[in-house]
């Protein structure tokens, strides 16, 4: 079989890297490669379009193995099984083990309770638990901070008088005051105290982790990938170095502690990074212990609602579906699909019941539970977990040298930097430089909110959490504002208009140009809740004009090609200024004879290098909205 292997290759001659690039420069007719090809990403470091066996050789990701440690691999060696998991907020008790008992019988098996801070006792648990089999499913729990040692008292007790096996239950309690600090901007220090009386109350729930990092919060924020990571390992590190120094044996802390992270759009990106925290969060407890499985990262991963979005929301089920692929690919332990209508109102039972089907789907149809790090040997994957690894190791670092996440946190350099790393996203998207399908980018022209308003954010808490002890004092906090929220803002200012804009193309001469030009300013405005006219072309400007204050346009925007602007510009634009002053006059584009038109009196562009968001406020106050 090795003899006829050779044979094989040895009829191919391998082509070398300068090969490849010959051809795809030849493929590129000129187009520099750099700028065409390489992917710069917002981590701080560039990804080659292509990769081959030796760039990979030396990495230190490639000869790992499926459970063993780094646990890169993940850290399962059968399968790639994972928990669906879906959370309930239903405040009534009884509501919430009615919903809880309905969705365990549509493939969910694991759930996330709320529990009052007064209600964390063996009876309130009795009730929500009532006909659930705690050792069928994954039970997870948050309540306020100060209560989590109460509730898992209470826990021990139901499960014990139950007649559980404690050693086999599975599940977790929340317990994450620095969580509190970032998103509430609220001094929780004193609340650490609890973190060693809560494992030694959880001592008969071995499965039980209780010490949790809620980095999704900074994915939700608009975090970068290399961020979310980065201060999530400063986040555990700085928890697992709390409890080693209050006297938890080090390999006990690190089993008690729960990563909660984001899942955001960048594809391959997210399956890197799941990988690479693995690898570094096993690096970090090894300083502490020489117990590998303790140094097993435990994830659950939920899908981001930074880029969700309330207009055109179905395609929300797109950008959700994707993201969960990305962590089931990853390995992780358990996921928790956000629903697609979150955006604007308590999610329907149709949206839950179309989040849970999307796990179903990547395993029933897909069977992506039967698969063990799928991606393991690309040599992309490869590089990129590497590359991420990189650059949140210097971030962990950084974090470390400013004497570690709480202080930082205290400092507000974490609420900072995620704060900035927001403000910059949201001038990207104003700009276009980072595209929201049906947000800046083909949006639904015809579309209406019918109603819909966006719901204000929330960091998942509960309103007896924002509950702030005498001692504790401000702080900075992270502002969390969907990608979507100022088009969203604009558009509904829009609709709530007395009249809905009209927007009209004046297309004329080179047909090829004119198409294009009137297929951009259509996406253009749209997105502002415009409707927008197109037209198959008119042979003079005087009739283009003459149709659109026929059709009652507010606005027109004259599509051509650069060269022709020169001969049309000018003639459109008093034509238009004769017809109907107060409409608005459009050039499609940047020509070379910008300086001409503009002393002739034309003042509005549009094109790809311009502010999409800003013009659109501007135009919007010209015509008084």
């Amino acid at each position: 079989m090795a003899d006829s292997k050779e044979r094989l290759f040895a009829d191919f001659t391998a082509p070398t890297r300068q090969e490849w690039r010959d051809k795809i420069e030849v493929d590129l007719k000129g187009a520099d490669f750099e700028k065409k090809m390489v992917w710069r990403t917002n981590e701080g470091f560039s990804m080659q379009p292509f990769y081959r066996k030796e760039d990979v050789d030396q990495l230190p990701t490639v000869n790992a193995l499926p459970g063993e440690f780094p646990y890169v691999r993940g850290n399962k060696k059968a399968d790639n099984q994972w928990y669906v998991r879906q959370n309930i907020d239903e405040a009534d008790v009884k509501a919430a083990n009615a919903k809880a008992l309905d969705i365990l019988n549509k493939g969910v098996n694991s759930l996330g309770f709320h529990v009052p801070g007064d209600q964390c006792n063996k009876q309130y648990l009795a009730a929500l638990l009532d006909g659930i089999c705690a050792d069928c499913v994954e039970l997870n729990f948050r309540t306020c901070q100060r209560h989590c040692v109460e509730l898992a008292q209470a826990l021990v007790a139901y499960f014990t008088e139950k007649g559980y096996d404690l050693s086999k239950l599975e599940g977790s309690i929340n317990f994450d005051p620095i969580s509190k600090m970032l998103a509430k901007g609220k001094d929780t220090t004193p609340a650490l105290q609890f973190a060693k009386p809560l494992i030694e109350a959880l001592a008969q729930l071995p499965q039980y982790r209780c010490i949790n990092v809620n980095a999704d919060l900074l994915n939700n924020a608009g975090a970068f990938v290399y961020q979310e990571l980065g201060y999530a390992l400063a986040w555990g590190g700085e928890y697992l170095d709390l409890l080693v120094q209050a006297g938890v044996p080090a390999h006990e802390a690190a089993r008690r502690i729960k990563f909660n992270l984001g899942i955001s759009g960048v594809y391959f990106m997210e399956i890197a990074k799941f990988r690479a925290a693995r690898m570094l969060w096993a690096e970090i407890v090894k300083q502490y212990t020489d117990d590998k499985e303790a140094a097993k990262m435990h994830v659950c991963a939920t899908t981001s609602t930074y880029n969700l979005t309330l207009f055109d929301s179905y395609v929300n089920m797109l950008r959700t579906q994707t993201e969960t692929m990305s962590a089931a690919i990853a390995n992780v332990e358990s996921i928790v699909v956000t629903p697609f209508d979150v955006p604007y109102e308590q999610p329907t039972e149709f949206a839950e019941r179309i989040a849970r089907n999307q796990q179903l789907l990547l395993k029933e149809e897909c069977h992506f539970d039967k698969l063990v790090d799928v991606s393991g040997g690309s040599y992309f994957v490869e590089e990129l977990t590497v590359a991420i690894a990189q650059q949140a190791w210097k971030l962990f670092l950084a974090v470390e040298d400013e004497g570690g996440f709480l202080a930082a946190t205290k400092a507000g350099t974490i609420q900072q930097a995620i704060n900035q790393t927001d403000a910059t996203r949201h001038a990207n998207v104003g700009k276009r430089k980072e595209f929201l399908l049906g947000t800046n980018q083909f949006p639904n022209f015809t579309e209406k909110s019918e109603g819909k308003q966006p719901l204000a954010p929330c960091c998942g808490g509960h309103p007896c959490c924002n509950t702030v002890a005498a001692e504790e004092t401000e702080l900075p906090a992270i502002k969390t504002s969907r990608l979507a929220s100022d088009f969203e803002t604009l558009r509904l200012t829009t609709e709530h208009a007395q009249k809905q804009p009209v927007a009209f193309m004046l297309t004329i001469g080179n047909l090829a140009m004119r198409q294009a030009r009137a297929q951009f300013s259509c996406n253009f405005l749209a997105a502002a809740g415009y409707k927008v006219i197109d037209n198959l072309g008119f042979p003079t400007v005087e009739e283009g004009v003459e149709a659109a204050v026929k059709a009652g346009a507010d606005i027109v925007v004259l599509c051509s090609s650069d060269d022709e602007y020169a001969d049309y510009g000018v003639p459109a634009f008093n034509a238009l200024k004769a017809a109907d002053p107060k409409a608005i006059f459009i050039i499609a584009g940047a020509p070379a004879c910008s300086d001409d038109l503009k002393a002739a009196g034309i003042e509005n562009f549009i094109h790809v290098r311009v502010d999409q968001l800003k013009t659109l406020k501007e135009l919007n106050q010209k015509l008084g909205i």
